[in-house]
């Protein structure tokens, strides 16, 4: 792959990374456990409380999968083997990287892992 190619997906990549972080530095106060006063909040509100917590937290633990993402994708781009599956070794298709480019495995490596 192109070195001016990689430099395109690093910057992708290093702006996601940035866009993701400053998102889970905001859900920080909607991730905590909510803090119910049974004498103020009827049963509905509580269960609305809760769930918008734990949703929180599944959004959170995404984020937290898909900076682990990069940070390999980013990896591959300094060792020069990004753009490479990591199972078979064969060319990521620039098409699938252009949609997430954190991949790292080719089409017929996620197939099979699916």
């Amino acid at each position: 792959m192109k070195a001016s190619v990689q430099q395109s997906f690093r910057q992708r990549l290093l702006d996601l990374r940035s866009e993701l972080q400053d998102l889970e530095a905001l859900s920080t106060d909607a991730r905590k456990p909510a803090e119910l006063d049974q004498s103020m909040i009827g049963r509905l509100t509580r269960v609305d409380a809760m769930q918008a917590t734990q949703m929180a937290q599944a959004a959170s633990r995404r984020r937290q999968q898909q900076l682990a993402r990069i940070r390999g994708a980013l990896a591959r781009i300094d060792s020069d083997d990004y753009g490479c599956c990591t199972l078979c070794d064969e060319d990521i298709s620039i098409g699938r990287l252009g949609i997430d480019p954190a991949y790292s495995l080719c089409v017929h490596c996620a197939e099979k892992t699916i």
